[in-house]
């Protein structure tokens, strides 16, 4: 006789990673749709994207932190290491990176005539 094949408890870090994972790429799309939709009187296109923007956004924030907790000792093992040595190379980079891209796609608000 067969046994039935034994069922896998629900694994929490998988879940909250991946969720993590797929609230942080919808915010991008949903931004840019809510940036096309901008100057659109309040219409139903427009609500919509406003709307999953702002949930997806909580729902990163909320996994992030749930991430965070899951994770602790290893980030606190990682701090304690990282203490030894300067900033490497590639998070200088990376952080330079993001603000350059951050400041060149939002200066453009500074353009726009009234």
């Amino acid at each position: 006789m067969k046994q039935a094949p034994e069922k896998k408890p629900f694994n929490k870090r998988a879940f909250i990673s991946t969720a993590l994972w797929v609230s942080g790429l919808s915010l991008p799309f949903t931004g840019f749709m809510n940036h096309y939709f901008q100057y659109d009187v309040l219409t139903l296109e427009r609500h919509f994207w406003m709307s999953a923007h702002d949930i997806a956004g909580i729902l990163f924030v909320i996994f992030s932190l749930l991430h965070i907790s899951y994770n602790w000792r290893v980030l606190v093992s990682y701090a304690v290491k990282s203490k030894e040595m300067l900033i490497s190379k590639e998070t200088l980079t990376a952080i330079i990176f993001v603000i350059l891209i951050v400041g060149l796609f939002s200066s453009h608000a500074f353009h726009i005539d009234k």
